[in-house]
């Protein structure tokens, strides 16, 4: 199966890798720009030959996984049968995407997103294409859950698509009806709110607060080093989403929340959020 994926920074990029892991598939990975595809593929590339350098790989298992991947552009995805988005997480960009993607790709073709929060009704609104939810989790080779969403007209048919697609890539899929946030989100991102609001209130240091929830709720990462490694745009983004479709303010970003963000404080990514990364 050809397969496209939009959006070449870390989920895109890693989405893409996990498909070209799957001998089944063969993978376009396309940005805004060939250049940044580029980039993109040679990230995950790199990644790759840390493997073998650790004997996780062999040096033909990284070969063959390249050469399944390539670096395109948006137009170049009219011959997929299956289109994987990992755009910005807002509706202004991902929507635009859509309506060109059912222009564009043949008409057999599911049109997939890896959105975190984002309604799939809105994004299918009025589409040809099937539309459909497939969120990966950060880092996406390593997770294994794959958050199936369905949205007001999404068939069952295209579930079961997706459904099977993932578990072909060897990914465990949870079906989700359409509800912000939909499962993980809905707990987590609330969760990570809350411990911005422990800091911000100066009841325990960032080290401590995620020194506790890892010793004391046994969690593998504490809540603040998880939303720099997540991006505390993105959180700030699903936050907004939850409290704008629930109506409820319990869901309110955390004013310091906002302050990291506007800083461009967002973690990992830039290499300072709640911790600096070298």
């Amino acid at each position: 199966m050809l397969v496209g994926v939009i959006g070449a920074g870390t989920m895109g990029a890693g989405i893409a890798e996990v498909f070209a892991r799957c001998p089944d598939f063969e993978v376009k990975l396309a940005d805004v720009d060939l250049a940044l595809a580029n980039k993109g593929r040679d990230r995950q590339l790199a990644g790759l030959d840390r493997q073998v350098a650790k004997s996780r790989l062999t040096a033909e298992q990284r070969d063959q996984i390249a050469a399944r991947l390539t670096p395109a552009q948006v137009d170049d995805l009219g011959d997929c049968e299956l289109v994987v988005e990992a755009v910005l997480e807002t509706m202004a960009v991902k929507r635009p995407l859509f309506e060109r993607l059912d222009q564009l790709c043949r008409p057999d073709a599911i049109l997939a997103s890896n959105t975190s929060s984002l309604s799939i009704t809105e994004l299918a609104r009025g589409l040809k294409h099937p539309v459909a939810g497939m969120h990966f989790f950060n880092p996406a080779p390593v997770m294994a859950l794959v958050e199936v969403t369905a949205g007001a007209d999404t068939a069952e048919e295209t579930i079961q698509q997706i459904t099977a697609t993932a578990r072909q890539l060897g990914k465990t899929p949870v079906r989700v009806e359409e509800a912000a946030g939909f499962v993980v989100n809905r707990i987590l991102i609330p969760m990570i709110n809350e411990a911005v609001e422990v800091l911000a209130a100066g009841t325990a240091s960032a080290e401590d607060i995620d020194a506790a929830m890892k010793l004391g709720a046994n969690h593998p990462i504490g809540p603040l080093a998880l939303g720099d490694l997540i991006g505390l745009d993105v959180v700030l983004a699903i936050m907004e989403v939850l409290q704008a479709e629930t109506g409820d303010d319990k869901y309110r970003p955390h004013p310091l929340l906002r302050k990291q963000v506007r800083a461009g404080r967002l973690g990992r990514k830039t290499g300072r959020g709640f911790f600096t990364y070298a």
